[in-house]
């Protein structure tokens, strides 16, 4: 929008020239001599004539000046909804973890803004009170909220369980494309780059339908890589997995060695100790060597149940997504990138997210960009609205859709 501040000068009016008012008039406005002062008149100098009045500086001459009209630079900002400078203001103290300060701004908001855009209010205090732990006010809430918005809030679902320390660090998820094979090195070292760009790591082994000795051999050497380097490496798929190694192991056949050693370290995982040692057995039969030994420490957690990814468009898109869970402080997602590599789209797995601070949704922002210029589709799945709104402070909603969960 823009004003003008300065007009076109109207065109000046000659005006009568004065005329003497007659000795009468004169005499009746002044004032007698004896109710005044004596006054000593001097008279003024005459004035210049017309042409003395002129200057040679013709910069002093207004007459045929005319500023501008027009300031293309003079802009009016807009009004800031006060939905959005609540939901703002709160989004950036829960990053910093200020959680009473949240509570009393949104809960002073929630009825201010009980109708319409206020609804994004409502539905971050709801996940607040989850966090939090706090069932009451959320009953209460939601009581409040039926009235308000005539429909039902989200049920009920304590999320107040401090997460583990030892788990803080998001783990990394790498779905591994193509077949187990000694050809496939491109996938192999994906594997590599994300185990020393990350200190957890799932590898998801789901989509594997063949594989050889060699390609057997690749995955033991990578797990014994990453338990030397003191890194988590978490197979997904590994029942599937274990029974394809299964069916190329024969006893008495002493061939394909690395899936026989590949078999027992499924088994270990799995914490399968009767099928361990039978196979144990039979590989020490079959190559006339000392089998590995059982480590009781060494079996890892049962599967989690994956749930699928939804897209963009509300439909079911993969079960293979990365994920991020926890508080997450400080994060650069060095391992978002060979994620990034084998899938389009990049789907974000927000689920078990709590919190993200300031600096890693601004690092986060940085990295999904270089995804969209790639002509990437990113998908945020299911974060809680507290977290959601820093994704929009930050702009990471201009990069990436945002699919919450269904109540």
């Amino acid at each position: 929008m823009v004003f003008s501040f300065f007009k076109k000068p109207e065109k000046m009016v000659a005006r009568p020239a004065a005329v003497p008012r007659p000795r009468e008039a004169r005499e009746a406005v002044l004032p007698s001599l004896e109710e005044t002062p004596v006054l000593t008149v001097v008279p003024a100098a005459a004035p210049p004539p017309p042409e003395a009045a002129k200057s040679d500086d013709s910069s002093l001459d207004y007459i045929d000046f005319v500023f501008s009209e027009s300031f293309p630079d003079f802009h009016v900002e807009q009004d800031v909804s006060p939905v959005d400078s609540d939901a703002e203001e709160a989004a950036i103290l829960y990053a910093n973890g200020q959680d009473e300060a949240v509570r009393s701004l949104l809960e002073s908001a929630v009825h201010i803004h009980s109708t319409g855009p206020g609804e994004r209010l409502w539905m971050m205090l709801f996940d607040l009170y989850k966090i939090t732990g706090q069932k009451e006010p959320f009953e209460a809430l939601g009581i409040e909220y039926a009235r308000a918005f005539e429909k039902s809030p989200a049920p009920w679902f304590d999320k107040s369980r401090a997460p583990n320390k030892s788990k803080e660090i998001a783990a990394g998820s790498l779905l591994f494309r193509g077949e187990l094979t000694g050809d496939n090195k491109p996938a192999f070292d994906l594997v590599r780059k994300a185990l020393d760009k990350n200190p957890r790591l799932r590898l998801d082994l789901s989509k594997i339908s063949r594989l050889d000795a060699e390609g057997c051999g690749c995955l033991l050497a990578l797990l014994q890589q990453a338990r030397k380097a003191r890194r988590e490496l978490e197979l997904l798929g590994r029942d599937a997995l274990g029974a394809l190694v299964e069916k190329r192991v024969e006893s008495g056949r002493a061939e394909d060695s690395e899936c026989w050693l590949l078999l027992l370290e499924l088994l270990q995982l799995q914490g399968l100790h009767d099928a361990f040692e039978e196979a144990a057995i039979n590989f020490a039969v079959t190559f006339e060597v000392s089998p590995p030994s059982w480590e009781p420490k060494r079996v890892a957690a049962p599967e989690p149940v994956r749930q699928p990814v939804m897209d963009s468009a509300g439909g079911e898109a993969s079960a293979d997504a990365h994920v991020l869970s926890g508080e997450i402080k400080a994060a650069r997602f060095a391992d978002l990138p060979a994620y990034a590599d084998m899938h389009d789209p990049v789907l974000i797995d927000c689920t078990a997210l709590r919190r993200m601070d300031f600096i890693s949704a601004g690092a986060l922002l940085n990295v999904l960009t270089t995804f969209r210029r790639a002509g990437k589709q990113v998908v945020f799945h299911h974060p809680n609205h507290l977290v959601a709104e820093l994704f929009g402070v930050v702009g990471l909603n201009a990069v990436a859709t945002i699919v919450f969960a269904k109540n």
